[in-house]
C-alpha cells in the first residue's frame, strides 16, 4: 500500500467533504467497501479505509451514539473537533461550502454534484446562486435526515425511500436560522408529512403521537393510517434526533387539537 495515502496530514477541507459524507451515511453501513466511502476515496485520492475511519472518528463526537453506548473510534484529532463544531452551529452555511469543496475536487459546478434541477432557473445572478444553494441544501438535509432514520419513516416504518420525505418540525418558513439543523427533521413518508405539516398529526417532546381531533372519525381510511398512531412513540433515529423545544413549539403552533 502506498504510504503516502496512508500517512498523509487531512486538510481542513478535507474532513469538511468527509463529515459531508458522515451526515449522509447511516452509522451501520460505515465500511470500506461502501460504494460512496470508494468514491470520496477516488475522489480525494485516499484509501477507502482511511475515510471508513474517519468517518468513526466523526462518530466518537455524536451525543446520540454516546447516549446509546455505540461507540466509533476512541481518538481523533481537534480539527475533527472543529468542523462537527462548525457545521452544528451553522448548518446553512457550512453544508452548502462542503459541497462546494466536493464539487471542487471533482473539478465539476455543484450544480451536477448535487444532481438538482436548474431547467428553470435564470443562467446567471444572484437570483440563479440564491435557488442554487437553496436546491443544494434541500437535498442535503433530505440525504442526511434519511440516512439518520435509516431511510425508515419514523411513524409507520415504511421503508421506500421514494415515499418518504425530510419534513421541517418548525415549518421551513417560520425558522430560518434552523432550516438546515438535523434536529429539526423528522423522517416520514408522503401522507404522514402531509398530515404533520398541516398541523393533523404532531409528535410530543416525549416523542409520542397525537392525532387531530379532526382525523378521528369512522371513515374507513383515518381507522387504518391514523388512528393506530395514537400514543405510540416514534422510532428515534441513529444520530441528529428531534429537539424536544422544536417539537414542544409544532405542539403549540402548528397541531390543530379541536375540529
Amino acid at each position: 500500500m502506498n504510504s503516502r495515502l496512508v500517512n498523509r496530514v487531512w486538510s481542513r477541507e478535507e474532513l469538511m467533504v468527509a463529515f459531508n459524507l458522515y451526515c449522509k451515511t447511516p452509522f451501520s453501513k460505515i465500511d470500506r467497501r461502501l460504494p460512496s466511502i470508494i468514491e470520496l476515496a477516488r475522489i480525494l485520492d485516499r484509501t477507502p479505509s482511511s475515510i471508513a475511519l474517519k468517518l468513526l472518528n466523526f462518530a466518537r463526537l455524536d451525543p446520540a451514539l454516546k447516549e446509546r453506548n455505540v461507540k466509533g473510534m476512541s481518538h481523533g484529532n481537534k480539527l475533527e473537533s472543529d468542523i462537527w463544531n462548525e457545521f452544528n452551529e451553522n448548518w446553512d452555511e457550512l453544508a452548502f461550502q462542503s459541497e462546494q469543496v466536493l464539487a471542487r475536487f471533482q473539478d465539476k459546478n455543484i450544480e451536477e454534484t448535487s444532481a438538482i434541477n436548474t431547467s428553470d432557473l435564470p443562467r446567471e445572478g444572484k437570483e440563479r446562486s440564491t435557488i442554487v444553494k437553496t436546491r443544494v441544501n434541500q437535498q442535503f438535509f433530505r440525504r442526511m435526515i434519511l440516512a439518520s432514520y435509516n431511510n425508515i419513516c419514523c411513524m409507520s416504518g415504511m421503508r421506500i425511500p421514494e415515499l418518504l420525505v425530510a419534513s421541517h418540525i418548525i415549518p421551513w418558513s417560520v425558522d430560518e436560522k434552523n432550516r438546515m439543523n438535523p434536529h429539526n427533521g423528522l423522517c416520514l413518508n408522503a401522507l404522514h408529512d402531509k398530515a404533520f405539516d398541516n398541523g393533523l398529526i404532531t409528535i410530543t417532546p416525549e416523542y409520542r403521537i397525537r392525532i387531530s381531533e379532526k382525523l378521528k372519525n369512522p371513515r374507513a381510511f383515518c381507522q387504518e393510517h391514523f388512528l393506530p398512531l395514537e400514543g405510540e412513540k416514534i422510532r428515534l433515529p441513529h444520530r441528529f434526533p428531534p429537539a424536544r423545544d422544536f417539537l414542544e413549539y409544532h405542539n403549540r403552533f402548528v397541531f390543530i387539537d379541536q375540529i
